[in-house]
């Protein structure tokens, strides 16, 4: 797999890159990073950043130890941090006659269908200006119960908004390893996967560093959330100068392989929702309906988990708990507990008003 293919490339930087073990700003690399960017820029690609380092850039600031840092300080060292992190990048890319812009997104930005819409064509428009958008979570703002929680989802968030081809998470490992590279010498590098439930059984996804939020396991639901939106993904190491053309000569990465997908912009956008509000369990008539490409029906439904309201993203699971679709509920999840089980024709004395038959209609769910 190449990234010469690729139009639009979104990049994932992760705090340790940016910050080493001492605290100190890593600007040689940086500068690297940009003359491959530059690279890329004149190969006519549409380039998207995801950095995460607001907060290590403003504990920086402040001589601030980030461990044990309550949500509400956080938050303010992530307003500190920001402007660092700007002016950082701002700088170095401008050695490169770069354009830089900033977006910061909250969950909600990405989770909501016209929020979303709003935020791809910001995206667009800079493509046109030819600027670089470099994105953040808006860790100002965010609380524990709207946080992406890290920038790995986020990155296959924006990912998806933008159409990307190629997502490429850089992180501090080649990629993805059997075992734990840091502990066993006889750790393997997979470098392709194609299917995540067969290709990643018992091999390990765990780590996190000291300003990172997330770890190998935030990386492996980016990249279901890129499979099913058909782009490729890579999970390679950035601490090389020079990252990006490393994963083109070296190959020391792991590529993930998009499943071939055949959905329009809006169904892209359901299947790769990160946070579902709810969960239902259906039986095996109501799999196969849907599997046949027929809509949700209340008598199928055994089971309701979750506080959800109308148009919410949901999680349908068949009744060994495997994940077989998802799609925007047509009613509330006090509805559904009311009317799961019974026929369509019962819905209206049910609820005590006319309603859809369809809890979740064919054209608002993905199958999985």
């Amino acid at each position: 797999m190449h990234l010469k293919d690729s139009k639009i490339i979104v990049i994932k930087i992760g705090s340790s890159l940016l910050v080493d073990d001492n605290k100190q700003i890593r600007k040689k690399w940086l500068s690297s990073f940009a003359k491959d960017v530059k690279e890329l820029k004149l190969k006519n690609k549409k380039i998207v950043i995801v950095s995460s380092g607001a907060i290590a850039l403003g504990c920086k600031k402040i001589n601030y130890n980030k461990k044990n840092i309550k949500l509400d300080k956080s938050q303010a060292i992530a307003s500190i941090g920001q402007i660092e992190l700007m002016n950082l990048f701002s700088k170095i890319f401008a050695n490169y006659k770069l354009n830089i812009s900033q977006i910061l997104l909250t969950l909600e930005d990405t989770e909501k269908r016209r929020r979303s819409l709003n935020a791809k064509r910001t995206f667009e428009n800079l493509f046109e200006l030819g600027f670089i958008p470099v994105v953040n979570e808006n860790d100002t703002i965010a609380t524990s119960e709207i946080k992406y929680g890290d920038n790995d989802r986020l990155a296959s968030r924006v990912a998806q908004i933008t159409n990307a081809d190629t997502l490429i998470l850089l992180s501090d490992v080649d990629g993805l390893y059997t075992k734990n590279p840091k502990v066993f010498n006889n750790a393997k590098l997979i470098r392709r996967i194609k299917d995540l439930n067969k290709d990643l059984k018992n091999i390990y996804v765990k780590g996190v560093n000291e300003y990172g939020s997330g770890g190998m396991q935030t990386k492996i639901e980016a990249a279901k959330i890129c499979q099913l939106a058909g782009t490729s993904m890579v999970i390679a190491n950035g601490l090389y100068l020079n990252p990006i053309n490393k994963i083109e000569e070296k190959n020391d990465c792991t590529w993930f392989v998009p499943k071939v997908s055949k959905l329009d912009a809006r169904k892209k956008w359901i299947i790769s929702s990160i946070a579902p509000k709810g969960t239902l369990v259906i039986d095996d008539g109501a799999k196969k309906a849907i599997k046949s490409g027929k809509s949700l029906l209340a008598a199928g439904i055994k089971k309701v988990s979750g506080k959800f309201e109308k148009g919410d993203h949901i999680k349908i699971l068949d009744k060994k708990n495997n994940e077989c679709a998802r799609g925007l509920s047509s009613f509330t999840s006090e509805e559904v507990f009311k009317i799961m089980g019974h026929h369509s024709k019962e819905i209206e004395k049910l609820l005590g008003y006319i309603a859809k038959s369809e809890v979740i209609h064919k054209d608002d769910m993905v199958e999985i």
